[in-house]
């Protein structure tokens, strides 16, 4: 295998491991909603239909992920790094409520928490390959 295929096997495992997990999720927010109330930032109305709607654009954001077709796949990414940065307030309102959930008990775990959502929005770009609509997007906008 060359290295440009083996980039292809890694990104597109990314990619389907990206999807998997935002489809879980969304099913977990419908199965187990008391979890995520605990993201809800409390400026938000009607915390459990939050939970309910974002469960049910998850698993969108993740079957667009798994399914489209190679020329949509970076706007696939480009949605899912936008629901990251989206759902990332609600990180910060667990950090600091210090509500407990999903198993982050302490500060330091909600802290390592918001940390991580960065990296989940670069897993989405890279792995579906949306660097070059960005760049594209950067150039119409200079």
């Amino acid at each position: 295998m060359t290295s440009g295929g083996a980039v292809h096997a890694v990104r597109t495992t990314a990619r389907l491991l990206l999807g998997a997990f935002l489809v879980a999720a969304g099913i977990a927010h419908l199965l187990v909603p008391a979890e995520f109330l605990a993201q809800v930032p409390p400026f938000l109305p009607a915390p459990g239909a939050v939970v309910l709607v974002s469960g049910i654009v998850e698993i969108a954001v993740g079957a667009a992920v798994l399914l489209a077709p190679a020329r949509l796949r970076p706007h696939a990414g480009l949605v899912a790094a936008a629901l990251f940065v989206l759902v990332f307030p609600g990180n910060v309102a667990q950090y600091v409520t210090g509500t407990d959930a999903f198993g982050l008990d302490n500060d330091g775990a909600r802290a390592t928490r918001l940390l991580v959502q960065p990296l989940l929005v670069v897993w989405a770009l890279w792995a579906c390959g949306s660097g070059a609509l960005l760049r594209r997007g950067r150039r119409r906008i200079a």
